[in-house]
């Protein structure tokens, strides 16, 4: 019988419960009174079963849980809860620990949103100091998580080591495959079911510090599969807030335990970013405040905040160790997408670089139930220089959203709305762009024209670009009275780089009666939030910059079979597929390789783009001399070499990961293995180089191509320029595909007005994607047109390689070529 308010007893004969204070996926807490030391307060954890859990398998998490229970009580650290007692109360166990009075961290972050980054970093110190106690005595606690961190006047407390498993213990029930901790704060290991280690609670940290600075966990998916996927294979979000933790949260939520770091290395890490961060006072007075999130404040939100102690002295002097190289996540601060180059232009004469991406990107898994990823934005900019370095996300799932729900956060977050007027391009008043003449002017059908796009942090630099060549677009249309009757607007909203922004803003933009069509977003997770709203209002979108597959050919493209999942979706960008046959001309036809060799990832893009490049290289007459499957966390490619060598292969393919291609590269090379390594553009991540420092001669594919390698690029950057914008280069890489975006909507309208005898017909919003489907005109890019999935007919690739430790480009062509 559990134990209810109604049915409060004398447990063990001693602990008299009082009410319940707290409950979480494995035990309720209840407040008591031990009546054998005068009525002193205790908190008394009562153990709660999963449904329809087999009594071997309860049996067994029962003795487990009481013999860590018991290990844990031989902790003593003011950071750790002090276990009093465990006793047994109607066949169960009951553990009877200190009762503090405060704030879980989880209760905090939702009473007042993200908290101080000096703040989280002190908690932090504290919870890691505490956690350097329990792994010593070879315990690991194995469900750290804002609700286990309690934050009393003087203590920042670590709670719940009820459940914690000894290092040497299994985490996977014999039957039932039941895993002990929270999915959402759960290292890759921990979801596999691999034994605990004290790894484990360094990555739990790192998110649980994630979730404090930046208001949210660093993973986001619906069901546990598609976490573990999103866990598994994507980076996380790009921290916002984090400034100086950054580098601490890369280090603790690396996907490899092996390079993850270990609990010193962490101490020091947290030491030197509170180093760096202002003072308590400081901090305080440059926090903006913080609306409070969704859900309201938590039932102990009424409680006064106490101040947090001082950092304690890590217990164990942190060992020197070499530079840990961050394993499967991106550089500290500087989380990267589909780029542009620098803001500041470079001298004619100086070939510019490629943009970077992120050191591991996300892969496209084999299909999963419905789930969503969504990414925060990152804000932190490159020292004084203004430059800003994106992220590309093509994590893509697919989740159906209530249109009505949609609408109703219109209330929410922050709109920038930017008129036409003024050859500047910069916002005022007028709510238009204004026709060149004199005179009254003929009123007209204003037709608006969404734009969602990073407009501030870190990957604004790339948004702004997309919404000034939208502009230019609609500009150019205005002056040229391309539709007669007309007058053209554009409507842009800062989805900031986080998916649940941008679902408001497509809220927004349905919302809106004179919006007519939408361009954008920049990334495919953004898209999965903002795509069903859109097309459940008969809304087309055409993007700019997404290159999942998943978005227009449906989630089971991977094994053969299309299906267009929204016909309101467009887009102007080449498909992430394209890259290996793309690969494979270039080897053969222009580079001269008759024999490679292939590698690629476990995971299921992987298959596809060596597959494709395969397909194509053998098509051509190539010779694949040796294939060869690789895993993320494999580091020791010596035996790899020796095959590649005795291949007598002209160069090696390879479809992955940066960090796993620049370790490939780099033993290649040292193994006296000269020929180049080429893969899709993960290899264009900054990691990659770190990697393999002597990797000049390699080679990548990029997706699109720079603005000058355009049918009317040399035209459309000149007017970019000459229209006064002040970032000139923002539209370099992607502003030809937004510009010819935002013309195929002005295009569509065009066509609408003409079949309606002059005038824009009522039901103009429906008719969209029809009259999108049967575009076909010259743009910036070349050809616009659209195949029946929605996808660019003329897809543009680029072949980049190193030259001088750094990526520049070779050759651009289409696709299909």
């Amino acid at each position: 019988m559990r134990v209810t308010e109604q049915n409060s007893e004398l447990i063990a004969g001693r602990y008299r419960l009082v009410e319940r204070i707290g409950q979480g996926g494995m035990g309720r807490v209840w407040r008591g009174l031990d009546q054998q030391l005068f009525g002193r307060e205790v908190a008394v954890k009562e153990i709660l079963f999963p449904p329809g859990m087999e009594e071997d398998d309860r049996a067994t998490l029962l003795r487990r849980f009481t013999a860590e229970a018991q290990a844990a009580v031989i902790l003593s650290h003011p950071g750790i809860i002090t276990i009093h007692d465990i006793v047994e109360h109607n066949g169960a166990p009951m553990i009877v620990m200190e009762l503090v009075r405060g704030q879980s961290l989880a209760a905090v972050v939702r009473q007042e949103g993200r908290l101080p980054a000096r703040r989280v970093a002190e908690i932090g110190a504290a919870v890691l100091d505490a956690l350097a106690e329990a792994h010593e005595a070879r315990i690991v606690h194995r469900d750290i998580k804002p609700d286990n961190v309690l934050l009393s006047k003087d203590r920042v407390v670590l709670t719940d080591f009820g459940i914690a498993h000894l290092a040497d213990a299994t985490t996977k029930l014999s039957h039932s495959g039941i895993v002990i901790g929270t999915p959402q704060y759960m290292s890759p290991e921990q979801l596999e079911g691999k034994r605990p280690t004290p790894a484990n609670d360094l990555w739990a940290l790192g998110a649980t510090l994630y979730h404090a600075v930046e208001g949210q966990p660093p993973f986001a998916a619906e069901g546990l599969h598609a976490l573990a996927v999103a866990v598994f294979t994507r980076p996380y979000r790009p921290p916002v807030h984090a400034g100086p933790l950054a580098p601490v949260l890369e280090a603790l939520l690396t996907k490899d335990p092996e390079q993850r770091v270990s609990t010193a290395e962490a101490a020091a890490m947290l030491a030197a970013a509170l180093r760096s961060l202002p003072a308590r006072e400081e901090a305080a007075a440059e926090q903006e405040p913080e609306p409070v999130p969704e859900g309201g404040p938590s039932p102990d939100a009424a409680t006064e905040r106490a101040p947090l102690p001082a950092p304690p002295k890590p217990s164990k002097p942190p060992k020197p160790s070499e530079p840990r190289e961050p394993h499967g996540q991106r550089e500290p601060h500087v989380p990267h997408d589909p780029t542009l180059l620098d803001s500041g232009a470079p001298p004619a004469d100086t070939p510019r670089p490629v943009p970077e991406r992120p050191a591991d990107p996300p892969r496209v898994p084999a299909p999963v139930p419905p789930a969503e990823d969504p990414v925060s934005p990152g804000t932190t900019e490159k020292a004084k220089t203004g430059e800003q370095d994106p992220v590309r996300k093509r994590a893509l799932t697919r989740r159906s959203v209530v249109l009505g729900t949609a609408l109703a956060t219109l209330a929410a977050g922050s709109v920038l709305t930017w008129t036409l007027s003024g050859e500047n391009g910069t916002p005022d008043g007028d709510t238009g762009g204004k026709a060149s003449g004199g005179g009254a002017a003929t009123p007209a059908t204003t037709v608006v024209i969404g734009v969602d796009a990073p407009l501030t942090g870190v990957v604004s630099s790339t948004g702004v670009g997309i919404r000034n060549s939208a502009d230019l677009a609609v500009r150019t249309a205005n002056e040229k009275k391309y539709v007669p009757g007309v007058k053209f607007e554009i409507k842009a909203l800062d989805d900031a780089y986080d998916p649940a922004k941008g679902k408001q803003n497509a809220a927004r933009f349905v919302s809106d009666a004179k919006v007519l069509g939408v361009v954008g977003p920049l990334d495919s997770s953004t898209a999965q939030t903002m795509v069903p709203t859109l097309a459940g209002a008969n809304l087309v979108n055409v993007s700019a910059g997404n290159t999942n597959p998943e978005l227009t050919l449906g989630p089971d493209w991977v094994m053969g079979t299309k299906s267009r999942p929204y016909d309101t979706y467009f887009r102007t960008m080449a498909l992430d597929p394209d890259q290996g046959p793309f690969a494979a001309r270039y080897l053969y036809t222009e580079a001269g390789k008759k024999k490679v060799y292939v590698i690629r990832n476990r995971d299921a893009l992987g298959t596809v783009s060596t597959s494709g490049f395969t397909a194509e290289f053998e098509k051509r007459g190539g010779t694949v001399v040796g294939t060869k499957r690789v895993t993320f966390e494999q580091s020791d490619f010596s035996d790899l070499a020796e095959e590649v060598r005795a291949s007598d292969a002209d160069a090696v393919y390879y479809s992955g990961y940066a960090t796993v291609a620049g370790r490939i590269s780099k033993q290649l090379k040292q193994a006296g293995v000269t020929i180049p390594v080429m893969g899709d553009n993960s290899l264009l991540a900054a990691q990659f180089l770190k990697t393999s420092p002597k990797a000049d001669g390699d080679l990548a594919v990029d997706i699109g191509m720079p603005a000058e390698n355009q049918a009317g690029g040399a035209d459309f950057l000149a007017r970019y320029r000459k229209a006064g914008y002040e970032d000139k280069d923002a539209g370099y890489w992607y502003g030809p595909y937004a510009y010819d975006a935002t013309w195929s909507l002005i295009e569509a309208v065009k066509s609408l007005v003409k079949a309606n005898g002059g005038t824009l017909p009522p039901d103009a919003r429906a008719k969209m994607s029809q009259a999108m489907s049967r575009l076909d005109f010259e743009g910036v890019t070349g050809r616009v047109a659209f195949d029946e999935y929605g996808d660019t007919r003329t897809r543009r690739l680029t072949v980049c390689v190193v030259e001088g430790g750094r990526w520049t480009t070779v050759t651009s062509g289409t696709a299909h070529s």
